[in-house]
């Protein structure tokens, strides 16, 4: 697997690991093989990640990671399984954006080890690079679910409780 990292605000000048697990990780629990697969990661601060949510979510406030999916793979029926990325053509799933100070403040907040919320985040981020989301309910669940679980697999307590 191939995470490409461009890092904008040195910050972030330890996220390669975190990154190359959280997105392996992700791809395992939904069942994919990493090494098919490449992500790119822009690693930021708020001010460039709040122009990010405004240019593409209309939402001029920042956030700690915003996905970009190569591909529209999201689920049909609420609480389905998104439709699997199709290879050779969708080897790279997408982008992702993660903002070092929502990230750092979060984790303080929820008094979070730095390094367990940016994997939750990362691991976040690749699932809806593979159509997972969490608007509906069901979808929700899904998801959530499967990040309780892959986080678990590395040692990281639910996120959610």
């Amino acid at each position: 697997m191939t995470v490409d990292i461009v890092i904008e605000d040195p910050r972030w000048a330890d996220l390669q690991p975190l990154a190359d697990q959280a997105c392996s990780a992700a791809l395992t629990g939904a069942g994919l093989d990493p090494s098919d697969f490449e992500i790119s990661v822009l690693a930021c601060d708020d001010t460039r990640i709040a122009a990010l949510n405004e240019d593409f979510r209309q939402k001029g406030q920042p956030t700690n990671v915003l996905s970009w999916p190569s591909d529209e793979r999201g689920a049909m029926a609420e609480g389905d399984m998104p439709a699997p990325p199709q290879l050779p053509m969708d080897a790279e799933l997408g982008d992702i954006a993660i903002s070092y100070d929502t990230c750092a403040a979060e984790a303080a907040a929820a008094g979070k080890p730095f390094d367990h919320h940016v994997t939750h985040l990362m691991v976040h981020g690749t699932l809806h690079l593979l159509g997972f989301d969490h608007i509906r309910d069901g979808d929700a669940a899904l998801m959530e679910g499967l990040e309780t679980e892959i986080l678990g697999k590395l040692d990281i307590p639910d996120p959610y409780l």
